[in-house]
C-alpha cells in the first residue's frame, strides 16, 4: 500500500502514511474492544486518533460507515424492546439540528474539531466518574430537545451519544429499553449523517471504502470485548474503558511536546 492511497484531508491535513494508517486501523479496533465491554465509547476512541490523519470529514465519513456493521446483528431485538414515540422525537430533534452542526464544523478549523472531540469525550469520562445524573421530570418536548443536542453535537464534533448516554442512564426505564433506544439512535444517526454528508459533497469512495475495511478490526473488537466481558467484573472494565477513552482524547490535545 503506497503512503498515497487515501487521500482523505480535503482540509489540506496531507497525505495518510503506512504509520498513520496502523494508528487508525489500531483507533477501530481498540474503539470497538472498548464498546464491547462498556456498551458505548468507538466515536470517543476513534476520533482524536483519525481526525489528525483524515481531517474532521474523513475521519466522522470512516468512523460512520464502520459503525453501522456492529449493531446489524441487535437491531431486531432493539425494535422490539424500544419506545418508539421516544425514538422518533429523538430522531426528529437530531435532523433538524444535524445539519446545523455540520455546516457549523465546515467553518472552522480542523484543530477545533480535533479539541472539541477531545474535551467531550473527557467531558463524558468525568461526568460519568461523579456520577452526574439529571433527576427532574422528563417531558416529551425535553425527548427532542436532547435529540437537537446530540444532533448538534454530532455535527460539530462528530459524538452524538454523549448527550443521549447521560440523559437515559439517568432515566427508571428497564436497561433493555435503554440500551435499544441509544443502540438504534445511532445506528439512525449514522444513517442521517451519511445523507447529510453526501449532500455536501463530503462522501468520497476512498472514504467509504476505508470505512469498510476499518469495520473489519472494529468488528473484531467489539465481539472479543463482549467475550471477554464478565458482569461481575463490570466496574473494572468500565474503569478499564474509561482510561483507554482518556487516552484517546489526550492524545488529540497539544499536550505532548
Amino acid at each position: 500500500m503506497t503512503p498515497d492511497f487515501f487521500n482523505l484531508a480535503p482540509e489540506g491535513l496531507g497525505w495518510i502514511t503506512p504509520e498513520g494508517l496502523g494508528w487508525i486501523l489500531a483507533a477501530a479496533f481498540v474503539g470497538g474492544l472498548v464498546r464491547g465491554f462498556s456498551g458505548f465509547g468507538t466515536a470517543m476512541v476513534f476520533l482524536p486518533v483519525a481526525a489528525p490523519f483524515l481531517g474532521p470529514f474523513g475521519a466522522i465519513l470512516a468512523l460512520t460507515i464502520m459503525d453501522l456493521f456492529g449493531p446489524l446483528p441487535n437491531l431486531r431485538r432493539a425494535w422490539g424492546a424500544v419506545e418508539k414515540p421516544d425514538l422518533w422525537r429523538l430522531l426528529t430533534g437530531c435532523a433538524l439540528a444535524l445539519p446545523v452542526g455540520l455546516w457549523v464544523l465546515t467553518r472552522v478549523q480542523p484543530e477545533v474539531f480535533r479539541y472539541a472531540v477531545s474535551f467531550v469525550s473527557l467531558g463524558m469520562v468525568a461526568v460519568l466518574l461523579l456520577g452526574l445524573r439529571y433527576r427532574g421530570t422528563v417531558r416529551r418536548t425535553m425527548v427532542a430537545v436532547i435529540g437537537a443536542a446530540a444532533g448538534l453535537l454530532g455535527g460539530v464534533a462528530g459524538i452524538p451519544g454523549p448527550v443521549v448516554i447521560l440523559f437515559y442512564m439517568s432515566r427508571p426505564l428497564p436497561v433493555a429499553v435503554i440500551r435499544a433506544t441509544i443502540l438504534l439512535f445511532l445506528f439512525f444517526f449514522d444513517i442521517l449523517i451519511v445523507g447529510y454528508m453526501t449532500g455536501m459533497g463530503r462522501v468520497t469512495v476512498p472514504g467509504a471504502a476505508l470505512g469498510l475495511v476499518l469495520a473489519v478490526p472494529n468488528v473484531a473488537g467489539n465481539w472479543l470485548g463482549g467475550r471477554l466481558f464478565c458482569p461481575d467484573q463490570e466496574r473494572l472494565y468500565r474503569a478499564a474503558a474509561y482510561v483507554m477513552i482518556a487516552l484517546a482524547a489526550l492524545s488529540g490535545l497539544p499536550v505532548w511536546g
